[in-house]
């Protein structure tokens, strides 16, 4: 498979191939991005167990502030359609240092996620064979999963078209298993054949019903983590056919998407299987991290393998479309300055950040070695801090937002709440989370780890937030940073080296138009 080089009549830019995109391919990276299958499969179990019945609502709670910051996200892509997102944003908004620390956060949030979802497909992969040993072979699931993190950087180079092309695939793979498993658990549960048929109730649905603030607070943490991931289609806002239009449009158009599902194959599975700690309970802390697993056989019987494949390509999927915005917000560093010239090089043909794609590559493969190395436990506990960095530079974002555009507000009733009310009301959300959840995570008995007698999972997630205070100052002190610590190569009034001229677009390689 080849990729043609695009030659569209404008601007240079960073570089990359513009107009590559439809509304309906950037929502397609978008949905896989959040990895839907193995979203459910890592929260679903312990969303239960933290609110029982209350599940179903909590991820529809845990929605709010992600439609509140992708409206920000919309908006401030609307006014500067920057690969950077985050990191260009807030820096026009706040500054230099405070736009490098959420260039660092969408970074740092990629990396660790990319070693736990190399885990999960080469566990599932090698669950395929045999009796499950060879899924438990360390060594084994390892190099499998540094072969799919080498695979999928390597496809993320080639090109976008091909990843789109992949990703189309990949997708309708995820969402007709999913589709068969709802379909199956209906079934059964109105066939009577389900282990333990529980009826459906609109409590399920009340905001009301949650009875442990705790429980309520770590249900919604989990549930953030399934959303995570739309903000794809705007770090690829140069590589659509309209930056200022489609990605704020497809970043929304995901999350109600992602809402739906997940509400919906969570009901099906309660309906099926109910709330108790039986063998296939959903209040069974045994299954708890893995409830497609426990379900498989009496759900799909001799095709029960179509669950294992379902999760093993939605963590495939995600590594490659994780490794996208990473690259892009690592190239947009470069391009004003914040990081070494080396990040901003795009490939000559195939119009990619050739060494923010490969670097990013490297750097997750070391990490996911180096955290196998020194125990799977830790590795465990840098998955569960993720929520920190997400709520990090999810809110900074809502922060900068409300910011950026704070004189525009008085303009119109819509302006004031879709560039102000909506993002203030997301950020100040996740804010909070970010604080609840460094809290929770001090405690000894909070993940799998102890480290200098706090949890593990709280030095971990703070510590990554740490290091790129650290790494800030060790670049601070390079020449070629000061054009950006000046605010010269990046500030309100700069253009954004993002062509926005009129151009005449393409036909899409996902076949729509803008």
């Amino acid at each position: 498979m080849t990729t043609t080089p695009i030659d569209l009549k404008r601007a240079d830019g960073k570089g990359l191939a513009a107009g590559t995109l439809g509304l309906w391919g950037s929502t397609v990276i978008g949905l896989a991005s959040t990895a839907p299958v193995y979203s459910l499969v890592a929260t679903l179990g312990f969303v239960v167990l933290a609110v029982g019945a209350q599940a179903p609502i909590a991820f529809i709670v845990a929605f709010v502030p992600m439609l509140f910051i992708a409206f920000a996200y919309r908006e401030l892509n609307n006014a500067v359609p920057d690969c950077g997102t985050t990191f260009t944003w807030t820096t026009k908004a706040f500054g230099p240092w405070a736009g490098w620390m959420g260039g660092w956060g969408v970074a740092v949030a990629g990396m660790v996620v990319l070693a736990n979802l190399a885990q999960v497909a080469g566990i599932y992969f090698w669950s395929l064979f045999g009796d499950g040993s060879l899924s438990e072979n360390v060594p084994l699931v390892t190099a499998t999963g540094v072969v799919f993190i080498a695979l999928m950087t390597y496809i993320s180079w080639r090109g976008v078209e091909i990843g789109e092309r992949v990703q189309n695939v990949l997708l309708a793979v995820q969402y007709l298993l999913l589709a068969v498993f709802v379909v199956s658990a209906l079934w059964h549960y109105f066939a009577g054949s389900a282990p333990d048929a529980t009826a459906f109730s609109w409590e399920w649905l009340n905001p009301f019903a949650f009875t442990e603030w705790s429980g309520f607070v770590q249900a919604i943490l989990l549930a953030l983590f399934i959303y995570w991931g739309w903000d794809t289609c705007l770090a690829l806002n140069e590589e659509t056919k309209d930056p200022t239009r489609i990605p704020g449009r497809a970043a929304v158009l995901t999350t109600v998407i992602l809402l739906v599902t997940y509400v919906g194959v969570t009901i099906s599975a309660m309906m099926y299987a109910g709330l108790g700690d039986g063998a296939t309970g959903l209040g069974n802390e045994d299954i708890a991290d893995d409830i497609f697993l426990a379900l498989k056989d009496g759900l799909l019987g001799p095709f029960s393998w179509a669950l294992v494949v379902a999760v093993m390509i939605s963590a495939i999927s995600s590594t490659q479309t994780t490794i996208l915005p990473t690259a892009r917000g690592t190239l947009a560093m470069a391009a004003y300055r914040a990081l070494p010239r080396a990040f901003r090089t795009v490939h000559p043909v195939y119009k990619t950040p050739s060494v923010s794609t490969l670097v990013g590559g490297a750097v997750a493969i070391v990490y996911y070695i180096g955290m196998t190395l020194i125990s799977d436990n830790i590795l465990q506990d840098s998955i569960l801090s993720l929520g920190l960095a997400i709520a990090f530079y999810y809110a900074l974002t809502g922060y900068a937002c409300v910011w950026y555009f704070r004189r525009e507000l008085r303009r119109s009733a819509r302006d004031l709440v879709v560039k102000g009310v909506l993002p203030l009301l997301g950020a100040l959300m996740l804010t909070y989370a970010f604080a609840q959840s460094a809290i929770d995570m001090i405690d000894v008995d909070y993940g799998y780890t102890v480290l200098l007698g706090v949890g593990g999972t709280f030095v971990l997630g703070v510590g990554a937030l740490a290091l790129g205070v650290v790494l800030m100052l060790v670049w601070y002190l390079f020449p070629r940073s000061k054009p950006f610590f000046r605010g010269e190569s990046l500030n309100r009034d700069t253009e954004v080296l993002v062509p926005d001229e009129s151009i005449t677009h393409p036909r899409s390689v996902d076949g729509g138009r803008a």
